[in-house]
């Protein structure tokens, strides 16, 4: 919390510590955070950067160009006879000099006994080896919810000053619009309300929660390592997983403060195992879009680097990325090929694949933020033990192939999908017909049967769909024997997703 973070650095700057490195994308607000500090401490704040030189926060009209050299301001600080706290803006980049580095480690064993602080202020964290041992850092966390609130209550009032604007925010819509903030900087989050306002005619409704969605979709794609998806799918569209969609359901509600007052723990996550082509990855994308919160894609093998420690370095920007933008959905699509070669990794990789693995889990087992991880696997024999262990998800699910009632309600989405009246289909009896096909074969039998329509040019009948499906070979018969074996993994070890076998 932003309190804790500020009594932090008063105990540092009381004990005397003379380099700190304070990590935040928000200047200004780190900036303001510190002038409240050097006030409570009866200190000089002054502030440096080297195009505008050192400045005194009291009198920010004059400004010193003569130390903008990192050189000229260190030895400026370490002649300088009253206590003071400096704060030295994007200080990071002189770092590459061996000169400065060097000098900047004997300012800090020259101010050790002093009543002067050194405070570097950036967005970046790169410390040279020379100085782990005398840099301290801190991190300035984002805003919190209350914070958020209150933000979001200054925009409301300062809006209504110039313009007026129709507020239409109940409890909970407001509740999740902060929500939605949390992940995005102050200025961040009043730029995506101020957007959300324009785009809706002078309103702030429900809507706004989407407008920052979108703003969220920045920050993903500057990461490089997730994927974000503006899914339109609904858990309406995913056909049967009756005991996984209530599941599902009775959790829509489960990042709110309301959840929280009633004394629930944020959701981890669930596991998907099952048959190809069964659903688990519409689930995933279905899961996002009912509950209103951002979908990521994870690829793991965009983790791996051939730079030694890189990947481990990946893995941590990917967790740090999606907790910053949380609540999230973290969608890892067939995991088990991603960690395959974990057993062996420490002779095809050094231990790479091994170590990544291990970050990654103990994240699953320990993280803070809401993040809500779908993993999809659809060959169990792959999957690492560890994986699987409880506690690294609050559910396993075994997605099998449709019954005959989920087939039936899969032919009815898909048709009603391509604007066909399913009133002049005999769904049970293609449901009886497709006996052991998945919902995406079912799918691809419905376009199949489409491209045969428009080839004779004339509307979609039912014997086009039968057709296809008497020369589709499924692949729960090409691979019975993987299936079966699958089947019975999950008869001990998940929870099956429908109530009724196939």
């Amino acid at each position: 919390m932003l309190a804790t973070m500020r009594e932090e650095l008063d105990i540092y700057i009381r004990a005397r510590y003379a380099l700190l490195w304070v990590v935040t994308p928000e200047e200004q607000r780190a900036l303001q955070e510190l002038e409240a500090l050097a006030e409570t401490q009866r200190k000089p704040l002054y502030i440096w950067s080297t195009t505008a030189g050192l400045v005194n926060s009291a009198t920010p009209q004059r400004t010193d160009t003569t130390k903008r050299d990192p050189l000229a301001l260190l030895s400026a600080i370490l002649d300088e006879r009253e206590a003071g706290i400096w704060v030295l803006r994007d200080f990071h980049p002189f770092l590459r000099d061996h000169t400065v580095v060097r000098r900047l480690r004997e300012a800090a064993f020259g101010l050790e006994a002093s009543a002067k602080t050194i405070i570097l202020l950036g967005p970046v964290l790169k410390i040279p080896p020379e100085l782990e041992k005398e840099i301290t850092v801190v991190d300035f966390a984002l805003p919190t919810a209350p914070q958020l609130d209150r933000l979001l209550e200054q925009i409301i009032t300062a809006t209504h000053q110039h313009s007026s604007i129709e507020v239409s925010l109940d409890r909970r819509q407001r509740g999740r619009l902060v929500q939605a903030c949390l992940g995005l900087t102050a200025s961040e989050a009043a730029n995506a309300v101020a957007k959300a306002i324009v785009q809706a005619g002078g309103r702030l409704n429900g809507d706004a929660i989407e407008a920052v969605t979108a703003e969220k979709q920045q920050i993903i794609r500057k990461s490089g390592l997730l994927e974000f998806y503006a899914s339109e799918e609904r858990l309406t569209n995913v056909g049967g997983l009756a005991i996984l969609k209530e599941w599902l359901r009775k959790r829509v509600r489960a990042f709110s403060d309301e959840a929280r007052a009633f004394g629930l723990p944020e959701p981890k996550g669930i596991l998907l195992v099952g048959v190809q082509g069964c659903g688990k990855s519409l689930v995933a994308k279905s899961v996002a879009n009912s509950w209103r919160l951002p979908l990521l894609r994870l690829d793991v093998g965009r983790l791996f680097s051939s730079l030694v420690g890189s990947s481990e370095e990946n893995l941590r920007t990917a967790i740090r990325v999606a907790e910053s933008i949380a609540p999230v959905v973290l969608w890892v699509d067939e995991i088990e090929k991603g960690f395959s070669g974990v057993g062996s990794s420490n002779v095809s990789d050094a231990g790479t694949a091994a170590r990544v693995f291990g970050s990654f889990i103990t994240w699953l087992q320990e993280k803070k933020a809401p993040v809500f991880v779908i993993a999809t696997a659809n060959i169990v024999s792959q999957l690492p033990p560890e994986l699987v262990r409880k506690g690294r998800f609050d559910e396993i699910f075994f997605v099998d192939l449709p019954n005959a009632a989920e087939r039936a309600d899969i032919w009815k989405i898909h048709l009603t999908k391509r604007n066909r009246d399913t009133a002049q289909f005999d769904l049970s009896t293609l449901a009886m017909a497709s006996d052991g096909l998945s919902g995406a074969e079912i799918e691809q039998a419905v376009i199949a049967g489409l491209y045969e329509a428009f080839d004779k040019n004339r509307p979609l009948e039912m014997g086009d769909l039968l057709d296809v499906l008497q020369d589709t070979v499924p692949l729960s018969q090409m691979m019975q024997e993987e299936i079966d074996a699958l089947r019975n993994w999950a008869r001990q070890r998940a929870r099956p997703a429908s109530g009724v076998a196939a």
